[in-house]
C-alpha cells in the first residue's frame, strides 16, 4: 500500500477511535472512559508509530513501541531476540543455501537478485532498540563493508551516555581527520618497537608479581583479572616502571609511590564511570548516568593533577603518559585535555575486553582437559629454553601460535564483543535498501560467530580451528573490528593475556568451586563471581 494511502486510513482509523470515545463519554458507561480513552490514545500512537516507519524502501522489521521500540524484548530476551529475527527471515530461503557446504555459495545465494530478498530479510533488517531506529546486520560481507566505507558516511553511532561519559575527544567520538591524527598518537604509544623494548617487560614482571602467591587459595578469578588490568594499568601504563617487585619491595622512585596513592581512588570511580556508560543518559540523583559523569570528574581531577606534578617535575618518564607528554619528540601534538580522554579511552577499552577473555580462558580451559594439555605442552617448551628469571620476550611471543587460537576461539565463543555500532551521515542505499539519515546500523557479530557455515561445529570450544586455516584474514573475522576502527590495542591486549596464560598453567592447577553462573549478554559477567581453587601445578 503507498505510503499517502497508508496515512489517509490511519487518520480514519485515528477518527472512528476518537468517535468511538466521545459516545463512550456522553453514554451511561462514563465511568469506564478514562480507561476506553487512554486504550484508544495508546491504539493511534501505537499506529502512527508503525505508520512512520513504513517508508518506502526500509528493510523488512518492526519498531516496537513508542519511544521504547523493543528494547525491552532485546534486553529481556538476550541473544534469542536477534536468532529469532534472523531466523524468522530465513524460513522461506532457498533450502540449497542451507545444504551446500561452500560459504562462498552461501554468500553467492545472499546476494543473489531474488534470494537476496529472502536471505537478507534474515540477516539485514530494521528494528527500534536503545532509544534509537536501528538497522542490524549479520551479513558478513556487508558488515565488512559498513566498517570499511567510514567516509562514505558510516561513522561511529556509540549512545550518548557513552559519548558524554567519556569526552568528547575520545578516540570513539571523533571522525575524519581528527579521529586519523587522534589514532596515530595512541599508535605511537603502542608501536610493535615500544611494546618489544618497553611495554612487554614491565607487563611481564607485574605478571609474575601478581601471580606470585595465588599456591593454596579460593580465588574469584573474575575479580582477580580485573583487579589485575586496573593495577597493571597504573603501574605498567601509566607511571613509572617498577625496579623493584610490588609484593617484595617499595617503589624505588617517587612515581611509583604515587601509583599506591592513586590507584584505589581511581578504580572506585572508574567502576562507577563503566556503569555510567551502560545506561540511559538521564542525569538525575542516583542514576547510573549521574554516577558516572560524576566519577568522569573525579578522574579528570587525578589526571590533571598527575599531569601538573609531572610537569612539575621535569623528569622524563619513560611510559605512555611520558610519550603523550613529550611534545617535543612525539609529533602528535596533544593538548592536556585530548591526553586524558585518550588515557581514559585506553583503560576503557582494554580494561573489560582483556580481564573477561582471560577469566573465559580461565574458565575454557577447566572445561576442556586436551586444550589445556597443549597449551601447557606449548608454554613448558618456552621454561625449558629460557632460566627460571628470563622473562617473556617477543620472540617468545610469536611462538605461542596455540595460545593465540586459544584467545581467538574464547573471544569467538564467548563473545566478548557483540557487535559495533555506525551512524549514517546522509540517507544511503545499503543491501538494496535505503537507510534514512541519523539512523544507527547494529555490525551484530554474535550470530557471524556461532554461523555453522563459517565456523564447522561452531558452539565446540577448538582452537585448533586457527591454525592453518587462515581464519583470521578471512572477511568474517571481526572479533577485533574493522577498518579504520580496528582495536589498535590488539597485539597488546593478546600480549596481556598470553603473559597472564604463561605464568598461570605452567604454575598452577585449579578446580572450579561451586560451579557459578555465567551470564554472556549484555556482558560476559559472572554475576556472583567465578570461583577457583589454586594449587602449585608441581605439588
Amino acid at each position: 500500500m503507498p505510503l499517502d494511502h497508508r496515512v489517509a486510513v490511519f487518520f480514519y482509523v485515528a477518527i472512528l477511535v476518537i468517535c468511538k470515545c466521545r459516545l463512550l463519554l456522553s453514554s451511561s458507561l462514563f465511568l469506564k472512559a478514562p480507561m476506553a480513552l487512554f486504550m484508544a490514545i495508546l491504539g493511534v500512537v501505537v499506529l502512527w508509530n508503525g505508520v512512520r516507519y513504513r517508508r518506502k524502501g526500509l528493510p523488512p522489521g518492526a519498531m516496537g513501541w513508542p519511544v521504547f521500540g523493543e528494547t525491552t524484548e532485546f534486553l529481556k530476551q538476550g541473544p534469542n531476540f536477534m536468532k529469532n529475527k534472523r531466523a524468522s527471515g530465513l524460513r522461506d530461503a532457498d533450502e540449497r543455501c542451507f545444504r551446500v557446504k561452500s560459504v562462498n555459495y552461501y554468500l553467492r545465494c545472499s546476494s543473489g537478485s531474488e534470494e537476496k530478498r529472502k536471505v537478507g530479510y534474515g540477516s539485514f533488517f530494521k528494528s527500534h532498540i536503545l532509544g534509537c531506529p536501528t538497522i542490524v546486520s549479520m551479513d558478513p560481507e556487508l558488515n565488512r563493508f559498513i566498517l570499511m566505507n567510514e567516509a562514505k558516511g558510516l561513522v561511529p553511532g556509540y549512545p550518548q551516555s557513552m559519548l558524554d561519559i567519556l569526552g568528547t575527544r575520545n578516540i570513539a567520538a571523533v571522525h575524519g581527520s581528527t579521529h586519523k591524527y587522534m589514532r596515530g598518537a595512541l599508535l605511537s604509544i603502542i608501536s610493535p618497537t615500544l611494546i618489544r623494548d618497553q611495554l612487554l617487560p614491565k607487563i611481564d614482571e607485574f605478571m609474575r608479581t601478581h601471580l606470585i602467591d595465588w599456591d593454596n587459595k579460593v580465588i574469584n578469578i573474575q575479580e582477580k583479572t580485573k583487579e589485575e588490568k586496573l593495577s597493571e594499568f597504573f603501574q605498567v601504563l601509566i607511571l613509572k616502571y617498577l625496579e623493584q617487585m610490588a609484593f617484595l619491595s617499595s617503589l624505588k622512585q617517587i612515581a611509583g609511590m604515587e601509583s599506591s596513592s592513586i590507584a584505589q581512588p581511581f578504580m572506585t570511580e572508574f567502576f562507577k564511570l563503566v556503569l555510567g556508560t551502560l545506561s540511559l543518559p538521564i542525569n538525575l540523583p542516583g542514576t547510573n548516568y549521574r554516577g558516572g559523569l560524576q566519577a568522569r570528574k573525579s578522574i579528570i581531577s587525578i589526571l590533571s593533577q598527575l599531569l601538573k606534578e609531572r610537569i612539575a617535575s621535569q623528569e622524563s618518564h619513560v611510559d605512555m603518559l611520558g610519550c603523550l607528554m613529550n611534545r617535543d619528540e612525539n609529533r602528535y601534538k596533544l593538548t592536556d585535555e585530548e591526553i586524558i580522554d585518550l588515557v581514559i579511552t585506553i583503560m576503557y577499552s582494554g580494561y573489560e575486553t582483556v580481564s573477561t577473555t582471560s577469566m573465559m580462558a580461565v574458565k575454557y580451559l577447566h572445561d576442556h582437559p586436551k586444550v589445556l594439555e597443549e597449551i601447557r605442552k606449548e608454554h613448558f617448551a618456552i621454561r625449558e629454553r629460557k632460566k627460571p628469571e628470563d622473562p617473556i620476550d617477543c620472540n617468545d611471543l610469536k611462538s605461542m601460535r596455540f595460545t593465540r587460537a586459544v584467545i581467538f576461539e574464547t573471544s569467538r565463543l564467548a563473545t566478548i564483543v557483540n557487535g559495533v555500532l555506525r551512524k549514517t551521515t546522509h540517507d544511503m542505499e545499503l543491501n538494496g535498501y535505503l537507510i534514512p539519515k541519523g539512523w544507527r546500523i547494529y555490525v551484530y557479530t554474535r550470530e557471524i560467530n556461532y554461523d555453522p557455515f563459517l565456523y564447522h561445529d561452531p558452539m565446540t570450544f577448538n582452537p585448533w580451528r586457527w591454525l592453518g586455516n587462515s581464519l583470521e584474514s578471512q572477511s568474517h573475522f571481526l572479533i577485533f573490528g574493522g577498518g579504520t576502527r580496528q582495536c589498535p590495542g590488539k597485539e597488546l591486549g593478546i600480549a596481556e593475556i598470553s603473559t597472564f596464560l604463561h605464568y598461570f598453567v605452567t604454575r598452577y592447577r585449579w578446580e572450579e568451586v561451586g560451579g557459578d553462573k555465567l551470564m554472556k549478554f549484555p556482558r560476559v559477567v559472572a554475576p556472583n563471581g567465578l570461583h577457583i581453587r589454586v594449587s602449585s601445578f608441581t605439588s
